[in-house]
């Protein structure tokens, strides 16, 4: 473990012995057990403990705004933002406003970074009242989208950007497809039509072909008479999103 540890904790050859100290303070701490775990799942351990314990504290145990997470959500929605935002840019790098918006708008939705909290098991480390029923659903996929947001702000305080991106890009942008699946392109593509006084668009399924345990399907969408090229997709709902998908792109080009 020591010659991990320490790799971990190495800036350009030189280790950082402070955080080596504070990570090994965690570490070993029985009253910092749980939140010690939490760090090794983010593969960061914080300077100043402090900044993890009100990122993982609900204002139901504390009304102070430094002393419950709601303030480092703030920041951290933020920085998901700005880190969310640059990397689209690179990706697409011929791709309109709308197109990055739609794509920024899927990753920091409320379900997709519940899932990335659920991932994390971040419920397991809040600290909250019993009071606040996290047998409700909607209740609990708050509370674990709110402590990645907040996580995310405390990362930022305690370390600056760097390790902030590098938890971004290994959750929320690692499972970026996954959220993009939640996109209804063809909702979008009707409402776009009904936004601009132009005709519904019409599906058409233009071929299906594989085996019978693995058929692809082919859509095309046709506006006032003009074909988009088709989408395809494992089965027919698949194929319409991506035929969707691909005359929105055109449209808003």
């Amino acid at each position: 473990m020591g010659v991990i540890t320490l790799y971990c904790f190495s800036r350009n050859g030189q280790t950082d012995l402070l955080q080596l100290f504070q990570y090994l303070r965690s570490r070993f701490s029985n009253n910092n057990s749980d939140l010690s775990s939490l760090q090794r799942k983010l593969n960061y351990f914080f300077r100043k403990q402090e900044y993890i314990v009100q990122a993982v504290t609900h204002k139901s145990v504390s009304t102070e705004p430094r002393e419950n997470y709601e303030r480092l959500e703030f920041l951290g929605d933020a920085v998901i933002d700005i880190i969310i935002s640059r990397e689209l840019m690179r990706h697409y790098p011929e791709g309109d406003e709308g197109l990055l918006t739609k794509k920024r708008a899927a990753l920091v939705q409320q379900s997709f970074l519940a899932r990335i909290g659920n991932m994390l098991d971040l419920s397991d480390n809040l600290n909250v009242e019993s009071s606040v029923d996290l047998t409700n659903e909607k209740v609990a996929l708050k509370q674990q989208a709110n402590l990645v947001e907040a996580l995310i702000g405390a990362v930022y305080l305690d370390g600056g950007i760097k390790p902030a991106k590098k938890i971004i890009l290994n959750t929320i942008w690692k499972y970026r497809i996954e959220a993009w699946k939640t996109i209804n392109y063809k909702g979008q593509l009707i409402e776009y039509c009904h936004a601009n006084a132009i005709n519904n668009p019409k599906f058409h399924l233009v071929n299906v072909s594989g085996p019978d345990h693995q058929k692809m399907f082919e859509v095309q969408v046709t506006i006032n008479g003009h074909d988009y090229p088709t989408g395809v997709g494992t089965d027919k709902k698949s194929a319409e999103q991506s035929a969707a998908q691909m005359a929105l792109d055109s449209l808003t080009a």
